[in-house]
Formats: C-alpha cells, sequence, structure tokens
C-alpha cells in the first residue's frame, strides 16, 4: 500500500525532529531516572537493530560508556549480520557487552512443542531475553532500558513482558521515522539506520512484511490519529483508504493492554495504579 501522494514527502514535516534538543532530552531523562532510583548503570538488549542501537548510544553518553552493559542474545537462526552490527555499535561506545545465545533453552522448551508456530517461538524468545537482562540488571546492579519505539507501542508490534518490558524507555515516545532521523544526527553507523528493520525473530524476518505497511506510512497515520485525534472521516479526507484506517485503529484499540500495568479489581478507596498513583520520584 502506498502512502497518499500529498503526504509522499521521504520525512513528513510534523515527524521532523530537532535532533540536537531531542538528545539534550533524551540524555538527561536517562540519567534522571536511573539516578534518582539509586542506581549508575543501565543494561539493555543490543540487537544490532537502529531502535537499540540508539538507545545504547544514548545510555552511554547519558551514564558514561563504562556504565552501561549491552546484552547481545542470539538464536540459532539469528542473522550472523546482526550480531556484526551489534558488536560494532559495542567497539564504537566502549561500552561493556556480554553475549548470551538462547538457542538452548529456547529449544529445550519448543521439544515439547513441536508443532509451535514461528509467532509462539517469537514470543517465547523475547521474553527469555527479557529474563536475561533482568538477571543481568542483578549481577550488574542496573535498570533496564528499554528500546520499543512510539510506533511498536501503538500497533502493539511487540511482546508483552519482552522486548516491551523494561524500568524505563527513552524512545517510547519517538516514532520509527523519528527514530531514524536522531540514530543518524548521533552517529549510528549508516549501515544500521539505513538496513531493513527486523525483529530477527526467524529467518528472513521483515518488520514491514509482517506489519503489511511501511512505517513511514503508518508513522503519517498514526500522528494525524493520536497526536493530531483526527476522526475517521478526517484521516479519510487526507487520503487514507478506509480498509487501512479500520485497520490501523483496531490494532491500537487492540492492544491497549499491552501498554498499561495490569488491571486491578477495585475494593478499596485507594487502588494501586488507580487512585494511588505517584511519579518515580515520589518521596524524594
Amino acid at each position: 500500500m502506498s502512502a497518499p501522494a500529498s503526504l509522499s514527502e521521504p520525512v513528513f514535516p510534523p515527524l521532523a525532529i530537532n535532533p540536537e534538543l531531542v538528545r539534550k532530552i533524551l540524555v538527561r531523562f536517562i540519567q534522571n531516572e536511573v539516578q534518582k532510583v539509586g542506581f549508575e548503570r543501565g543494561v539493555l538488549g543490543l540487537s544490532g537493530g537502529v531502535d537499540s542501537s540508539l538507545v545504547a548510544t544514548l545510555a552511554s553518553e547519558a551514564l558514561g560508556p563504562t556504565n552501561v552493559l549491552a546484552v547481545i542474545m542470539p538464536y540459532k537462526s539469528s542473522d550472523l549480520k546482526s550480531r556484526s552490527d551489534a558488536l560494532q555499535v559495542v567497539q564504537q561506545l566502549g561500552i561493556n557487552h556480554l553475549e548470551v545465545e538462547i538457542t538452548p533453552q529456547i529449544d529445550a522448551y519448543f521439544e515439547r512443542f513441536p508443532d509451535a508456530d514461528q509467532r509462539r517461538r517469537g514470543n517465547k524468545m523475547a521474553r527469555e531475553r527479557m529474563t536475561i537482562l533482568y538477571d543481568q540488571s542483578s549481577v550488574f546492579r542496573a535498570l533496564v532500558i528499554g528500546t520499543s519505539n512510539k510506533t511498536e507501542l501503538l500497533l502493539g508490534y511487540g511482546t508483552i513482558y519482552g522486548d516491551m518490558a523494561s524500568a524505563i524507555n527513552p524512545v517510547g515516545d519517538l516514532y520509527k521515522t523519528q527514530v531514524w532521523q536522531l540514530a543518524d544526527a548521533v552517529g549510528v553507523p549508516t549501515a544500521i539506520v539505513q538496513k531493513a528493520p527486523s525483529a530477527d525473530l526467524w529467518a528472513g524476518q521483515s518488520d514491514e512484511t509482517e506489519l503489511g505497511f511501511a512505517y513511514r506510512m503508518v508513522d503519517q497515520f498514526l500522528y494525524y490519529l493520536v497526536d493530531r485525534r483526527y476522526s475517521k472521516e478526517e484521516l479519510s479526507r487526507l487520503g487514507f483508504e478506509p480498509a487501512f484506517i479500520d485497520d490501523i485503529i483496531r490494532r491500537v484499540r487492540d492492544n491497549q493492554y499491552k501498554r498499561r500495568l495490569p488491571v486491578i479489581a477495585k475494593l478499596s478507596s485507594r487502588t494501586v495504579d488507580q487512585e494511588f498513583r505517584y511519579p518515580r520520584d515520589w518521596g524524594h
């Protein structure tokens, strides 16, 4: 599906960012959110993709290279280029890194469920990787830093309690289009910025093929739907097809449960995450 002719610019103007300003804000965000809860370090999964490479770069600047641990967690079918790209980022930044092969535990589990499809296997891999990050966060005494961007969060394109889990997320309010802009500006290797997005959950997997549309197109749509609160009629007047409009709105709505803490049945006058809600720095 192609973008409407009126929205065909390489970077949709309202999504254009001031990279230097955004960089400063996110670096300060990481510093504040890590240090205010008594930590000095951060740990993240480094896949060799643009999102995690950007977060590693920001975390390195915010906390110092020696205070960042990047964990590379390949599966036997993972693209070898993903590992080499991740190692290039590690070398460029001078951050700590650890490699943990997840094939043994994943294969041991699915020996019992040999008919499991790719989605089940991909979700299991994502959750296995997050358990490793949280284990290493204890060893390294570090907060887990998330790498899910705004496009993925809105569309539910991630695994709940897998790659969508973290203590803080510096890029969760950046659309994928904006991640590319910022990554290019802060020096993420060009080959990583320009390569086709992939969660690398199975051989040949491509984000945009799996989603069924290009990030640049859906980012334009999501900007009008979420940031500008356009109605279906207004979105249609922009040139988006009715079926596409309904599909994306459904995805955003159906995946709301992934974007919030577990819903708690209310019994008291002050329920956790309802009336009893405080910012992270409450008490400081």
